[in-house]
């Protein structure tokens, strides 16, 4: 339980609402700002303005997905008012507290950095990229859907890396029917892709294998689906880009070629923001239970 553990929690969309659930479930004292548009009740969490005493006696602090822009200004789809988040706002906060987001900017770590404040990037997290491969690989097939005439099944998907995500997309298509090409860099994930019956190859080849595919997902963050790449397309292929942003691609040279490129980042939030936000509830409870477990055996 996180009885008498004091939570503020600032902005964020619908995942925030499964959060606050949780930590309300297990007794935590959760006070949040930025949901003045939001008309339903919030399971016992304070509804607050943004005030030096929010942050006085927080044991911990949560933050969207992306916690703040390079401003500071914090994502609050339940509000019309500006959140900013600010130097003095992290220097008010006890040092025992923990910052909690899914991706930090470098403002954010700067200001924890400066102030001393411990900062946690869930998305950082194997067992919370993991979880939110598979809203994101669903994100993804619906997209492919939508945007192609042609069934998943029998088509040619390449996927550009074999990380956490590409790995539950790569396996997803496959179940769909879909012949599956896998870019990789590294040689144990040449023979993993191998192994588990897919069509590898390395990234350096990709000039010379897309000539002949219906769909190309990248999870890769660097510049990697080039002007070169996307001139050695078919007309037909759809690039769905799975990357944060700006992506992976050369959006301008795809628009110019005419060949459909579709920019994607965040699908868990947006094609399943209950399951997103649950994953997100369960490793953040876990995390701050057991950090106030270790500032009880300090004292």
């Amino acid at each position: 339980m996180l009885t008498g553990v004091q939570v503020v929690l600032l902005g964020g969309d619908a995942r925030q609402l499964e959060v606050i659930r949780k930590l309300t479930e297990l007794d935590s004292i959760v006070t949040v700002a930025g949901f003045e548009q939001l008309h339903t009740p919030l399971d016992g969490a304070i509804r607050a303005e943004m005030s030096d005493d929010l942050f006085r006696g927080a044991d911990a602090l949560i933050l969207p997905a992306v916690g703040t822009d390079d401003e500071g200004k914090i994502i609050a789809v339940f509000s019309d008012r500006e959140l900013v988040l600010t130097d003095e706002h992290i220097g008010l906060l006890p040092k025992h507290c923990t910052v909690y987001t899914g991706m930090a900017k470098p403002y954010l770590r700067q200001l924890c950095d400066k102030h001393g404040i411990g900062l946690i990037e869930l998305f950082d997290r194997d067992d919370v990229a993991i979880y939110n491969s598979i809203p994101t690989a669903e994100g993804a097939v619906m997209m492919a859907i939508q945007h192609t005439d042609i069934t998943i099944h029998g088509s040619i998907c390449m996927v550009l890396g074999l990380g956490r995500t590409g790995l539950t997309l790569a396996r997803t298509l496959r179940g769909l029917g879909a012949k599956v090409k896998v870019g990789v860099r590294r040689e144990e994930h040449y023979a993993r892709a191998d192994e588990m019956g897919f069509e590898p190859f390395y990234v350096k080849q990709l000039p010379q294998v897309v000539s002949n595919i219906d769909l190309l997902f990248n999870t890769i963050p660097t510049m990697i689906v080039t002007a070169q790449i996307i001139a050695n397309l078919p007309s037909r292929a759809v690039i769905i880009d799975l990357a944060s942003k700006p992506g992976g691609t050369d959006f301008r040279f795809a628009e110019k070629r005419g060949i459909k490129a579709l920019l994607a980042p965040g699908l868990p939030g947006i094609v399943a923001p209950k399951t997103a936000g649950r994953i997100i509830a369960d490793c953040l409870s876990r995390l701050i239970m057991e950090d106030s477990r270790l500032r009880g055996n300090e004292q």
